[in-house]
């Protein structure tokens, strides 16, 4: 069976991982995949990643992080489906939870954080939000 939307499969590894308390879930890899986890990192959602191998194919170990015994991550939602693209300019990127959730943006300069995206004046297609 082909997968149509491999972002969202990793998306949804990640909740029903931290769901069930894991301390980290496998993913196959792919760079789109990989610059995502990049900014999860670096906002503190996650405490890493890094790639092994699963089976002949590349693959992504996601650790997962914990506060006080609480997901780090309460919600993750796919935002742009492959069924329907959502693109947004600098101007009018989407801000979760006033300011306390990030937004996911592939832009030109690379997939961002709405923040980042607002502060390189750049938008793009908006993948998914966090908080």
């Amino acid at each position: 069976m082909a997968l149509t939307d491999p972002l969202g499969d990793m998306l949804t590894r990640i909740r029903n991982g931290q769901q069930a308390k894991k301390d980290s879930v496998m993913s196959p890899a792919s760079k789109l995949r990989a610059r995502v986890l990049d900014v999860l990192q670096r906002e503190g959602y996650i405490r890493g990643y890094s790639e092994e191998v699963l089976g002949k194919h590349p693959g992504l170990r996601i650790e997962l992080k914990y506060f006080e015994g609480q997901p780090a991550i309460k919600h993750v939602a796919r935002v742009s489906k492959p069924g329907r693209r959502v693109y947004s300019g600098s101007k009018e990127l989407p801000v979760v939870r006033n300011g306390l959730g990030i937004t996911i943006v592939s832009t030109p300069k690379g997939v961002l954080s709405d923040a980042e995206a607002r502060d390189q004046n750049v938008g793009g297609e908006v993948l998914a939000e966090v908080f």
